[in-house]
């Protein structure tokens, strides 16, 4: 028996590869299937099943693509209905993958086809659960995502609560469970940094597995949830329909183009020049109305929440070698129109002549400096709950997640000065605000890990657990 964990920083998001006797499946795909298929080629596999916990909403998944190449049955727990060829079980039907047997076991709530998959090994013992967005490592999936005629937020995490006691927490306490994410995704509020762990511990530390009853489960689960990135719902559509091969895209977004050729697509198509380099490297020289959303980070994710045309022209600038990556990372959440990179990326552009805008990005010390000698406008763009934790006395929340929303706010004229936790999200945040026509914005180097270490006043610090609503 082999399980493989095939964990995405960016997305916070796992798959699962498992084989037994020349037999494997493959649960909640990403997009790119070539490395699901590599590994079944060098085992000797045959991939037999695709087995899908729910419709996500945060990525879109590969499971069509992956059929098509492999041959595979995608699965779906009871309820589903694709547009795709697809079997959907019945609440409690098993599967065999060589010696193991897989029973999908539904448990709504998350959303109402969500559906936990049981494996059993050769000898029938329970050995782990996949339970995709039902249950976390530290929480459980948000209940809002699916919210539609007269059910409500409240139903479904009643939903959610009867899953979890009436499928799960009967489970015995040795059982693994493998989880669809970790700290990071939007699908849940406050998941731990660790992808896996034991049901037993699970029942000991995580608080809505610890409901007494559901009335609290309800109040807890639901408490503090922001509203889901807006390509959520544009995902969750996708997977149910499917979608072209990744193979095609990477046809059309692999498309070299000059400094000359990049200019004229950009003018003529009203392209988004988005520019994938390092915040600090972006700083200090960018083609003007140019986005930068760094690749070291959640790229994947900043880029769903702030594009919010799926179907929009992109032009990449990228540090050399990173083309064919950052379309992957696009592809993974529904942005197949890339139309080309910058060749020679923004090295080619400067040494071409030109023109170039920067960014002016201060170390924390310069900044108390500066809001020592007089009033200033400093926007915090961290999460509303890393702001309530703890911030600087004169900031103003202006939490990226929102930038469309008060952007109206923002005087052309006036100077900002934008940190977030550690400068990865300001320079985003900054460079927005710039491409749209404002010309003093500051980013501070380091962001609030840096600040910190300054004398300017903050308020008291309230415990994490408690104040982050992600």
């Amino acid at each position: 028996m082999k399980i493989e964990q095939i964990y995405t920083g960016c997305l916070a998001e796992a798959a699962y590869y498992i084989e037994s006797d020349g037999e494997a499946a493959i649960i909640d795909p990403l997009r790119e299937v070539a490395t699901y298929l590599k590994k079944a080629e060098k085992a000797g596999a045959t991939i037999k099943y695709i087995f899908e916990t729910h419709f996500h909403a945060d990525f879109v998944s590969g499971h069509v693509d992956l059929a098509e190449k492999s041959g595979a049955e995608i699965i779906y727990g009871p309820t589903a209905k694709t547009k795709f060829k697809s079997h959907i079980a019945k609440d409690g039907e098993q599967f065999k993958i060589g010696k193991l047997t897989i029973t999908a076991l539904h448990t709504p709530g998350h959303t109402l086809e969500s559906t936990t998959y049981l494996l059993r090994d050769e000898n029938g013992k329970d050995h782990c659960i996949f339970s995709g967005d039902t249950l976390f490592i530290g929480d459980v999936g948000r209940p809002d995502l699916a919210q539609k005629g007269h059910l409500t937020m409240d139903d479904l995490a009643g939903m959610l609560y009867d899953s979890l006691n009436e499928k799960i927490k009967p489970l015995a306490d040795d059982v693994i469970v493998y989880p669809a994410h970790g700290a990071g995704s939007a699908c849940g509020k406050s998941m731990s940094k660790e992808t896996f762990d034991t049901l037993g511990h699970q029942k000991q530390v995580n608080y809505a597995l610890r409901a007494e009853t559901k009335e609290q489960f309800i109040a807890e689960v639901t408490d503090g949830i922001l509203p889901p990135p807006q390509y959520f719902a544009k995902n969750a559509a996708i997977n149910k329909g499917g979608v072209e091969s990744i193979d095609e895209v990477y046809e059309k977004g692999l498309n070299a183009l000059s400094p000359q050729q990049f200019e004229d697509l950009a003018n003529q198509i009203g392209a988004i020049m988005l520019d994938t380099r390092d915040p600090q490297v972006f700083a200090k020289g960018f083609i003007p109305n140019s986005i930068n959303i760094g690749l070291n980070g959640q790229f994947a994710p900043w880029v769903g929440a702030l594009i919010t045309d799926l179907q929009q022209p992109i032009l990449l600038i990228t540090d050399q070698g990173k083309e064919e990556e950052t379309i992957t990372r696009l592809t993974r959440v529904g942005y197949d129109n890339t139309i080309g990179y910058l060749d020679g990326g923004f090295e080619r552009w400067a040494t071409a002549g030109k023109e170039i805008d920067t960014i002016e990005s201060i170390s924390a010390e310069a900044f108390e400096q500066a809001a020592s000698g007089g009033e200033i406008t400093a926007l915090d763009v961290r999460k509303p709950g890393e702001y309530e934790a703890e911030h600087l006395e004169f900031t103003l929340s202006r939490p990226l997640d929102f930038i469309n929303e008060w952007m109206g706010e923002i005087n052309p004229k006036a100077t900002y000065y934008i940190h977030c936790a550690g400068g990865y999200r300001s320079m985003i945040a900054a460079s927005i605000l710039k491409a749209r026509g404002v010309e003093n914005v500051i980013d501070i180097a380091g962001g609030y890990g840096a600040i910190k270490n300054t004398g300017l006043k903050r308020t008291d610090f309230a415990c994490p657990s408690k104040a982050m609503k992600v």
